[in-house]
């Protein structure tokens, strides 16, 4: 028996010590309704956090490209590099809010697996089993897989926006003239 079998199984949750056994059946059907019902609003949260950070994060690229033009003064060196740096910690949280979420609902998944070995149906389990539990891509490839790479992908415009907005020349001369007055 696992730890999560166990924690579900001690105390007052055994079966044994609960009393009626269809009072046990009846509150072990509405708690794993309500189980699932907050593993479903957790991978709600997740894509309405990730649509969050999706727009976000064009909008940053629509305002730098705005600020590209010849009548804006956003090709200072500095606001590129703000606004590059600004973009990174937006994607490095965003990333890091991906695993939150699939940390949590890994978690909330076991424990409805765990559950299910004491309901009649084991549809979860069964499910996972059919897709090869997330292995094999040809059968299922677990949308995490997918979404943990577009914070990095946007990591990366936001430093290649960066190193084409900047006037290298102006740098390089700034930093050989810092260079020479030392």
């Amino acid at each position: 028996m696992n730890r999560f079998s166990e924690k579900l199984s001690e105390g007052r949750h055994s079966s044994d010590l609960y009393g009626s056994n269809k009072s046990y059946q009846d509150h072990l059907i509405a708690q794993y309704t309500l189980y699932v019902e907050m593993a479903d609003r957790i991978s709600s949260r997740r894509q309405t956090a990730n649509s969050f950070f999706l727009s976000i994060n064009t909008a940053i690229f629509a305002f730098v490209s705005y600020g590209q033009s010849e009548n804006n003064s956003l090709r200072d060196a500095e606001m590129q590099f703000v606004v590059a740096i600004a973009g990174v910690i937006l994607c490095f949280t965003w990333y890091r809010l991906v695993r939150s979420y699939r940390d949590l609902n890994t978690a909330k998944f076991k424990v409805i697996h765990e559950i299910e070995r004491r309901l009649p149906l084991s549809p979860y389990d069964a499910e996972w089993e059919a897709v090869g539990g997330g292995d094999d891509s040809k059968l299922y490839l677990p949308f995490t897989h997918v979404e943990k790479f577009i914070p990095w992908i946007f990591m990366a415009l936001h430093g290649f926006a960066f190193a084409i907005g900047v006037r290298w020349s102006a740098v390089v001369t700034k930093l050989l003239g810092f260079i020479a007055s030392i």
